[in-house]
């Protein structure tokens, strides 16, 4: 399992290159295969898969490694993070392969981080991240959450904010939060984190809904001390400076 980073390749770990310029098969979501194409070897056999296959492209790893091959599966980020570990790892004991497939998790710079270093210093304190995304898990879960990490008084990362057919969502987290925190809580928003097409949003909890906001996109809301400096989000950690 291999983390490429945000995207470019300037963020992938010397280790994550070495192992996949290592591997004999080198499989994923097509999106991210292309962000890592210049590494390819010749030789090396590439199989991509679309968006929502992401149990058959596992499953085809798994079968590849048992066979003897050296795979490596890529994520976006960290593979551990909203990533393919844990289905491979499912998978392998429900295959029930685990004396033929040694398994190994190369760790990625998450978007989380990579949107937290183009913000400024946003997560220096505790905070929570939530995923919007109810394919996977109910949305009654997610607004509880939501509600959890805000009484919490946690910095608050979303993922996946905003769809073409989910849009309705991130106007409940701002009423939901809203009932906790500021109407001028930074929020700072964060498109195509670490690419060449990256664009950094910073307001406020009251207007933020009125930025883009896409699934390319990750959003990160303060905490009750979180401030802006020059454009900046800081979440001071409590040092007395």
């Amino acid at each position: 399992m291999v983390g490429i980073g945000p995207g470019d390749l300037a963020d992938l770990s010397f280790r994550a290159q070495r192992v996949l310029q290592e591997s004999d098969i080198i499989i994923g979501y097509n999106v991210y295969l292309e962000l890592i194409r210049e590494l390819v070897f010749p030789g090396q056999e590439i199989v991509g898969t679309g968006m929502m296959q992401e149990v058959e492209r596992c499953t085809e790893a798994v079968r590849r490694a048992a066979r003897g091959s050296k795979v490596a599966v890529v994520s976006s980020g960290d593979a551990g993070i909203y990533g393919m570990a844990g289905v491979v790892l499912e998978l392998i004991n429900k295959m029930q392969v685990q004396e033929k497939v040694e398994f190994e998790v190369i760790p990625g710079i998450s978007a989380v981080n990579a949107a937290a270093a183009s913000l400024g210093a946003p997560l220096m304190h505790d905070f929570a991240v939530i995923s919007l995304s109810d394919l996977l898990t109910p949305w009654t879960k997610i607004e509880q959450r939501i509600h959890c990490a805000a009484q919490g008084d946690f910095v608050i990362a979303l993922y996946n904010p905003k769809s073409l057919k989910r849009g309705w969502q991130i106007e409940k987290v701002r009423e939901i939060l809203l009932a906790y925190k500021p109407a001028s809580t930074p929020v700072g928003i964060v498109r195509n984190a670490h690419r060449h097409d990256e664009q950094v949003t910073v307001t406020n909890l009251d207007k933020f809904t009125r930025q883009q906001i896409d699934m390319f996109s990750l959003v990160i809301i303060g905490n009750a001390q979180t401030y802006v400096m020059d454009g900046k989000i800081i979440t001071p950690r409590g040092y007395q400076l």
